[in-house]
């Protein structure tokens, strides 16, 4: 720790000997935050110069990796730059930055999965409302409050925490999430308090939203034609493959604060890994592979000659 100019900075004590390998982990962490910037870009790209796909679906599946994209590199360069340091130090008012952008645009990807459930519930279950409901002026709302609304509760958070007295200036991670707290000389009750309420508003009713949302497409796809039910079938399936993903690393990354003091060094590493690792790769994977419209183009761009 150093304190210069009034600057407050942290060691991130999370990383497993780094002096040793740090030229392989660079190499491993920069082959993947190449990939997640290349394969979320490319569907984006996809997305954006094809007039069919320019749709509340497509729209919302660009979104979500353009979230994937801010997401990642909000942690990446950061993490590659500290592989090549001899110290892994972030300032605190980065690490509260760092935070920020992290909570912020993980939380709005649950309210994107929710207005792609409603989407779907209308696409399918009031086909002909569809064009009066799902405008551009209605896909425009949901984005800015998709957006808009985490940033407002996350920026309480981070606000509160930057008031806060530390007594510890090491963070046992690689980067800063919510073991920030465990930096803290007390656990403020105002933090503790609104912290609950993101999760509700953020996490668990949209949640509830997307189930409910679900379950009722089902029910009404059970009960119409073999047509409507493949249809759902293709159009739902890649969101809930996204949607247990997401809220299964939701889960790991709010239990892992609580319990990662009783694992040994390389097991919280590989534990933290699990945050930022996986999620960005698996979006465009799954909406690549699964999403008919958006793999036809993918094909048609990566092989032009063959596909034609």
């Amino acid at each position: 720790m150093d304190n210069e100019a009034n600057v407050t900075y942290i060691t991130l004590d999370g990383h497993v000997e780094v002096n040793k390998y740090r030229y392989v982990y660079f190499c491993i962490m920069f082959i993947v935050y190449t990939l997640i910037i290349c394969s979320n870009s490319t569907i984006v790209y996809i997305i954006w110069v094809q007039q069919n796909l320019h749709e509340p679906m497509y729209i919302f599946i660009a979104a979500l990796l353009l979230n994937s994209v801010v997401y990642s590199t909000n942690i990446y360069p950061k993490l590659l730059i500290d592989f090549l340091s001899e110290k892994q130090i972030i300032s605190y008012s980065a690490c509260l930055f760092q935070f920020y952008i992290f909570y912020s645009f993980g939380s709005s990807e649950f309210l994107l999965l929710s207005a792609m459930a409603y989407d779907r519930y209308v696409s399918i279950c009031k086909p002909l409302q569809y064009p009066n409901i799902m405008t551009k002026t209605t896909v425009g709302i949901f984005l800015l409050f998709a957006w808009l609304v985490p940033a407002c509760h996350v920026a309480v958070l981070t606000i509160l925490s930057a008031e806060t007295k530390l007594c510890d200036l090491t963070l046992k991670g690689i980067f800063c999430n919510n073991s920030i707290y465990k930096l803290q000389c007390v656990t403020s009750r105002v933090i503790t308090i609104h912290g609950v309420v993101c999760l509700i508003d953020l996490s668990i009713l949209p949640m509830l939203f997307i189930i409910f949302t679900y379950i009722n497409i089902f029910i009404i796809t059970y009960r119409s034609c073999r047509e409507v039910r493949k249809k759902a079938a293709e159009t739902c399936l890649p969101h809930l493959l996204v949607l247990i993903s997401f809220s299964i690393l939701s889960a790991y990354d709010i239990s892992i604060a609580r319990v990662e003091s009783n694992f040994p060094k390389t097991t919280r590493l590989i534990m933290t890994l699990q945050n930022f690792l996986y999620h960005p790769l698996f979006n465009p994977l799954i909406y690549g592979l699964k999403m008919k419209e958006i793999s036809k183009h993918l094909k048609r761009l990566l092989c032009p000659v063959k596909c034609i």
